[in-house]
């Protein structure tokens, strides 16, 4: 399947093909936006555990919830588990960002290669709307991840 579709995506045969392939890529686009969104969440809320149990006492009892199941275990054994966690989460945000980034040059290409412009239907007003949106969505979902 995977080879299917990489040789649609050499050689479209027509302006449908194109326009589905431009659509998937899109598609795609917006799932690692929103898959970033999400990581970057769990990776804040990681943070917050750590900075909250850090100063505590290491043989002081915290619970901790693995797999819909809440355990009771000593600060002193999760708190590393806990920073394990946020290392991984941080790396798979940063391979996401790189594959972002491929995903984004794979778009502009075939934008280049075929000639591809956005029409937007009902005239300027939605347009200067949706690019408020989309602009605005952009900054959330990518802006912090560079830095952080």
């Amino acid at each position: 399947m995977a080879s299917a579709s990489e040789s649609e995506r050499k050689e479209p045969v027509n302006e449908q093909m194109v326009a589905n392939m431009y659509g998937a890529l899109r598609s795609e686009l917006n799932q690692i936006y929103s898959k970033i969104t999400e990581l970057e969440m769990e990776a804040s809320e990681h943070s917050l555990v750590i900075s909250a149990i850090e100063p505590l006492d290491p043989s002081r009892r915290c619970y901790r919830m693995i797999g819909g199941v809440l355990v009771e275990r000593t600060i002193k054994e999760v708190l590393p588990a806990v920073q394990r966690n946020k290392e991984g989460i941080e790396e798979v945000i940063s391979r996401l960002n790189e594959a972002l980034e491929k995903k984004k040059k794979e778009i502009a290409d075939l934008e280049a290669k075929y000639k591809i412009k956005i029409r937007k239907p009902d005239g300027e007003a939605k347009e200067e709307d949706s690019g408020r949106k989309e602009g605005a969505a952009q900054g959330v979902l990518v802006g912090p991840a560079g830095e952080n």
